[in-house]
Order: C-alpha cells, then structure tokens, then sequence
C-alpha cells in the first residue's frame, strides 16, 4: 500500500508542492491509523484523537475534511468492541473533539475586531463563516460560488469541467490517480462480499469499510461537484486507492489456492494493465503502452494457474503482475518528479501533459492580459467580462484553457524590479495589482509588499475603489502593475468589481509607463 501510495503520479506532485493539500493527506491518513487503533482495542482516547487530527484537517482545507467523516463513523459503530452505549459515548467525545480543534480558529477570527485584522479572501462580507459555508463548501458542490472566476455556471457542463460518474476517469483526472482505481473498486467489492459474514468485529472488514467509505464518497463528492474542482485534488484519493489495493491484493494472494480468488486477482490485474495502456499516451515512450499490456495480460493469465507453479515460478508471476501493474503508475510519477511545476494549478506528469483546466509547469509564467495599457494575455481568445476578446498563449510552461492571468506568478524583470524597490521603505504598498498570484510574483522577486487588489481571484470587494483613492491620496501605494487580472473578472458569480474600477480610475488618472512589456503607473512621486 505504502508503494502505491508513494508511485501515484498526483502525490508525487502535491507532496512536492506548496500547497495545502499534502498536509490535508497526511492528516487524515494519521486520522485512519488512529481509527483502526480505536477500533482494535476499544480506546476512546483513539477515537478522540481521530476527532482532533480531523480536525485539523479542517484547519488545512476546511470542509474537505470532513468527506472522511461517514466512513469513519461507519467504521466505529460497525466494529468497535464495546456495545452500543460506549459506541455513542465515546463518539460524541470525538465529536467534541473535532469541534474544538476546527472550531478554535474560526471562533477567534469570528470574535476579533474587523478593523484589526486582515479581510477574509474568497468572502464578500469579511465573514469566515461565509467562507468555510459559501465559497469553500455548498458552492463547491452546486457551483453557485460568489465571486468565483468560474461565473458561477454550475450543472453538467459548468467552467470546471463536466460532471459524472466516470470524472475520475476523465481526461481531467485520470492520470493525476485513476491507475490503480479500477483494481481498488474490484478488490473493494471482492473484500465486501468475502467478509459479508464476517464477526461484526472483523478487522479485514473493518479496514475494508474504512478505506472503501474513504474513496466512495471523496469520489462521488469530486465527480458530481458543479463548482471549482482542480485535477490535483485527487490526491486525497490516493490513500484510499492505495490501501484497498494493498489489502485486496495481499488477501487474494494468501487465499490463491481458492479458484475465486484467482480469478479476482486476475481481473484486478488485467484491469489494471488495460486502463494503463488507455491512459499512456501513445507518442510517449512508445514501447511502454504495449509492453505494459503485454506483460499485465500475460501475467494476469499465468495467475489462473499460479496455484500449481512451484514457488519460484510463482514468485516470477507475481512479479511480472507487479511490475505490470505498477509500470504506468510509476512512469508517470517519474516523469512528475523530473518536471519542474509551477503556478497554482499544478498537474501530474512529463511536460505538455497537463491535465485540467489552466495547469501550469515550468517557465515563468508571466502573462500581460487586458488592463488599460497592458497587452494581452487571456488564452485561447477567450471573452471575459470587463473585456473583448484577447488572444495569448496561455502561462508559460503549460497549455492554454484556463483562467491563467490571476493564477500565475510573474517574473519581473530586473528592471520591473528595481522599479519597483526603489524607495520601497517610504510607502505601505509599494505595488499593488490584481490578484494575489500576481502580487505573490512581484513581492517575491523585490522583497517589497505588494497589494493584492481583489484578493485572491480579484472579486474580493477590498480595497473598495474609494479606499484605495484614499491610500493613493495618502501617498501609502508607489505603483499600480497593470496585469491580466482584470479581463479575468466576472461579476456573474456576484463577486465584487471594484478590481476593474481601481483599474480604470488608475489608467484615467495617471500616466502609464511600460517597461519590458509590463505596464506600471506612478501613484506618488519617490
């Protein structure tokens, strides 16, 4: 299991990502092992523990947490070894538990004033209760998201990809970790059937119950949901994948001497063998498609008769199965490993394979879109609110389809970047533009604090455009960095506009000056 986990090509990426989602995995899979401790011996103190680390799996990525939930609860009251009412007991305590270690942070936020903190991005009302229930939660899954780049359209076809049973297998998806999903489903409905009238306590349907839970309802959650779903997110499946095919396959292979079992380990095998050569593209490594089908079918064949091979043989068939079925997993998180990533869209694999919508890898990234004065930078001739068509590669590195302007960091030049220090320790800001990627870009490469108008996706409704005339009255911003941020805007999702109305009053009030391209307007004399 722990190899499986290790050669998925999406955990390759986000472990080795500045992202939230590597420690959302860790998490939650230390949640699972706490969970099968409870369970084993009956300890509450276990289950409470399980309750804290969801917990903080809250504090990582908020309700996503919460999809282990059903499974785990499942598991507790199927086959803890205490009877009803300490079942119960013992998991309130838990629940008290994940109240506490999620609800701490949202309390204090909550109750601080207003005026002395920063603004709550992705809500329009400076709530993070708004954030936790709107844009992080129900809108998710209807794709009703205020202030989304997305524009809100929801149903089957939405701005993030269609929606459906087979998403996970999809071209957006399923090389980040469908691999080895086929096998798991099989082994997982083989173990539910094998232990169907197993002691209540049975761990083999304990763990299967765990894990299965796991993946069905973080899958269904993430095929059927309307809102922004990203390729990367399927990293929290990897886990569940990976354990139900360690379980299933080690089970099958101790019970070979049963026909069924064989047959069912060979059609994990099989299965395993053909969605690779599916998913391999054909015109990479071309010998890889064919000798991974070759070898799985083969090999799935040869476990028919495993039964009656002497132990060397034997050992060389399973090997052969392994290797097969690991062989397109392993490629791909190779070739994921050797590919620098960038931008906040991350996918898996070598590059000009990107999978979703505006993955990004390698180059820099930088992207000029429709501000007044700034040239163009939107991929694909795509039409955003706030402005006509534009045409543009797409970010650097990676395939156009997506919303790239805000979600790229730039590389200044050395130039932008001197500009953009100079005299920095005389103002509060001294940048600003639209989105925080874009503010991300230029502070890193000055070590200057940027302003990110609009937050994250330019729709947060801070600054307001009479507060940022008021900061540029008070000389507290140098420059305003034209950016492609603001052909990205959408009020149709209902977030805020003021980003697009700072940037027109900007363009109309003072005068621009283009340098390598970007564009840069001088708010206060230096």
């Amino acid at each position: 299991a722990g190899a499986a986990l290790a050669l998925t090509p999406v955990a390759v990426l986000m472990f080795r990502f500045d992202n939230p989602d590597a420690m959302l995995v860790l998490v939650l899979t230390g949640a699972a092992y706490a969970l099968t401790r409870a369970v084993e011996q009956g300890r509450t103190r276990w289950l409470v523990l399980v309750g804290l680390l969801v917990g903080y799996g809250f504090l990582t990525k908020m309700l996503q947490a919460f999809l282990v939930l059903p499974a785990f609860t499942a598991v507790w009251l199927l086959a803890a070894p205490l009877t009803w009412w300490p079942r119960i007991r013992a998991l309130l305590a838990a629940g008290a538990a994940l109240l506490v270690s999620a609800g701490w942070w949202v309390l204090v936020v909550e109750l601080w004033p207003a005026a002395d903190r920063p603004w709550i991005g992705g809500s329009q009302g400076n709530s993070v209760l708004e954030l936790v229930v709107g844009y992080n939660g129900v809108g998710r899954l209807t794709g009703d998201e205020v202030g989304s780049v997305g524009g809100g359209a929801g149903g089957r076809a939405g701005g993030w990809g269609e929606t459906g049973l087979l998403r996970l297998f999809g071209s957006e998806m399923g090389r980040e970790a469908s691999w080895l999903l086929p096998a798991a489903l099989v082994l997982l409905g083989v173990l539910l059937w094998r232990t169907r009238r197993a002691p209540r306590t049975d761990p083999l349907r304990a763990a299967t119950v765990l894990w299965g839970g796991w993946l069905l309802v973080t899958g269904l959650t993430f095929s059927l949901m309307a809102g922004i779903v990203h390729s990367y997110y399927t990293v929290a499946l990897a886990p569940a994948v990976a354990a139900l095919v360690g379980i299933g396959g080690a089970t099958l292979w101790r019970d070979r001497a049963s026909a069924a079992a064989r047959w069912w380990l060979a059609a994990a095998v099989a299965a395993t063998a053909v969605w690779a050569y599916a998913l391999l593209p054909a015109e990479w490594l071309w010998w890889l498609r064919p000798a991974v089908l070759v070898v799985g079918l083969g090999a799935a064949l040869a476990l028919l008769g495993v039964h009656r091979m002497p132990r060397v043989l034997a050992a060389g068939v399973l090997t052969a199965a392994l290797l097969a079925g690991a062989g397109g997993t392993m490629a791909w998180a190779l070739a994921t490993a050797a590919t620098p990533h960038t931008g906040a869209i991350p996918s898996s694999g070598p590059a000009g394979y990107a999978s979703g919508p505006g993955g990004g890898r390698g180059g820099h990234g930088t992207m000029r879109g429709p501000w007044p004065g700034s040239g163009s930078g939107v991929p694909g001739g795509a039409r955003w609110a706030g402005g006509g068509p534009t045409r543009g590669p797409g970010g650097a590195g990676g395939r156009g389809g997506g919303p790239g302007g805000i979600l790229s960091a730039p590389t200044p030049s050395s130039q932008v970047t001197g500009l953009v220090s100079a005299g920095a320790g005389s103002f509060t800001w001294a940048a600003a533009t639209v989105s925080s990627m874009q503010a991300a870009g230029y502070q890193l490469a000055s070590g200057a604090p940027v302003l990110a108008v609009g937050g994250f996706n330019g729709t947060d409704p801070y600054p307001t455009l009479a507060q940022f005339q008021q900061m540029a009255a008070q000389h507290r911003i140098h420059w305003f960095i034209g950016s492609a941020g603001t052909g990205m805007i959408s009020t149709a999702s209902g977030g805020s506009d003021d980003a697009r109305l700072i940037a027109e009053w900007v363009a109309a009030t003072f005068p621009a000056r283009t340098v390598d391209g970007v564009t840069l307007y001088a708010l206060s004399a230096s």
